[in-house]
């Protein structure tokens, strides 16, 4: 099976309007910035977007906003885009708040091959509403679905032509969950090597898990909060 391709374009070339998507990152730690420029720059929309965060107003996430791209968020925080609250407050995106743990393991659920978990997190606030409550051992346990997602799309360091990915420090963050998780999952890396050139122990997401990757270019990184101390 094919997995390198030529950049974003063609790994994201299939990818329909309306499809469920997982978008690693955290605030703007990590997240798969050719991937999603791709996707604005194709249009799909339509799409339900299942991210830690949505992004800012002129990145990430926020740019697919921007466009009227996504129908649905499903995230833990969403406090740095004005489009997103505007959006959310106006009734034009459907928005499910999740627990930030709560998220993670259902990412993992969903790449365990587990269709449900059982949570302490949400008992007994709003986050419950609509759900089925068990009893284990004198506990309330939240019953959560694990994601369902068509593509998974990461960022990572370094991977090999394999699908091998090895990530740099919190940009790992749901990367890991999230690649295992999709149905097909496509990695951007910024330095994509020959197979045998990581070190096996270093790895954070085998290959097996991986359908497509490509090397990224042009990465900004940007900071979501940057805050100095002032000099004197």
């Amino acid at each position: 099976m094919k997995k390198v391709f030529a950049g974003a374009d063609e790994a994201i070339h299939d990818i329909p309007s309306g499809a469920t998507l997982m978008l690693g990152g955290f605030g703007l730690c990590g997240i798969p910035e050719n991937c999603i420029a791709a996707i604005v720059k194709k249009g799909i929309n339509n799409l339900t977007c299942i991210s830690n965060n949505a992004g800012v107003d002129d990145f990430g996430i926020g740019l697919m906003l921007q466009q009227r791209q996504v129908k649905k968020m499903i995230s833990s925080y969403v406090g740095e885009n004005a489009e997103f609250e505007r959006q959310m407050l106006s009734g034009e995106l459907e928005v499910e708040m999740v627990p930030q743990g709560t998220l993670a393991t259902r990412c993992m659920a969903a790449g365990y091959g587990m269709p449900a978990v059982f949570l302490l997190a949400g008992i007994g606030t709003e986050v419950a509403e609509g759900k089925e409550v068990r009893n284990f051992n004198g506990k309330d346990y939240l019953m959560e679905y694990a994601f369902d997602s068509d593509f998974a799309i990461v960022k990572a360091w370094k991977g090999d032509t394999q699908g091998n990915l090895i990530f740099n420090g919190t940009a790992r963050n749901f990367s890991p969950l999230m690649a295992m998780a999709g149905k097909i999952t496509i990695a951007e890396v910024e330095h994509l090597v020959p197979v045998g050139e990581l070190d096996p122990n270093s790895i954070h997401v085998p290959g097996i898990y991986v359908h497509r990757i490509f090397e990224g270019k042009n990465y900004e990184k940007r900071i979501e909060q940057r805050t100095v101390r002032k000099k004197g």
